[in-house]
């Protein structure tokens, strides 16, 4: 019971400190999405473990609905293709796998939505600098720590947590919260 409370207390207080200091950013992103969406472009999610799983949930989202039936939205989740994960992994390097699928299929316009929970997931790194050659808007969701994300975002989303189970509670509701802004906004 102790373990129950105490977990549901940090979960609670890391709620408040992100609402405290991230709005502005959450608001930025969502602008940004909406923005690419309006013009036709489309949003490429990426990360790795439960940021794939994270980023595959965000981009269902997009393109079946939230919470409104609509019209599908441009989105792909960049760790769904299997096929194309273990041919570039074997080929190149798995440092390469998100970044050679959004040379192949980015283009200027599109946002790039990086999850990462600590910001050094080496592929996660050369995907926001590719989009950034290709003029590709990014967006980053990163834990407390984010040095890796420097200079390579548009917008980063820092969440106030250490732990990767805190940081992903986070990650999620954050994602969350743009596609119902972006619902509101689009639909």
């Amino acid at each position: 019971m102790r373990l129950i409370k105490e977990t549901l207390n940090e979960i609670s207080n890391n709620f408040i400190v992100l609402a405290e200091k991230n709005i502005p950013q959450i608001n930025e992103a969502s602008d940004l999405i909406i923005q690419s969406l309006n013009r036709g472009g489309k949003i490429m999610f990426c990360g790795n473990g439960g940021s794939a799983a994270d980023s595959q949930h965000l981009s269902a989202e997009l393109v079946g609905r939230y919470m409104k039936n609509r019209k599908p939205l441009a989105s792909i989740a960049l760790s769904t293709d299997t096929s194309v994960i273990t041919a570039i992994s074997n080929d190149f390097s798995f440092d390469e796998i998100f970044s050679r699928q959004i040379e192949s299929i980015g283009n200027e316009g599109d946002v790039l939505y990086a999850i990462s929970t600590s910001s050094k997931s080496e592929n996660v790194i050369a995907a926001l600098k590719v989009a950034k050659t290709l003029k590709i808007k990014t967006i980053g969701i990163t834990g407390n720590e984010d040095s890796g994300f420097a200079g390579l975002c548009d917008v980063t989303i820092s969440v106030p947590a250490l732990r990767p189970d805190r940081i992903q509670e986070m990650h999620i509701a954050i994602g969350h919260i743009i596609c119902e802004i972006i619902e509101s906004e689009l639909c």
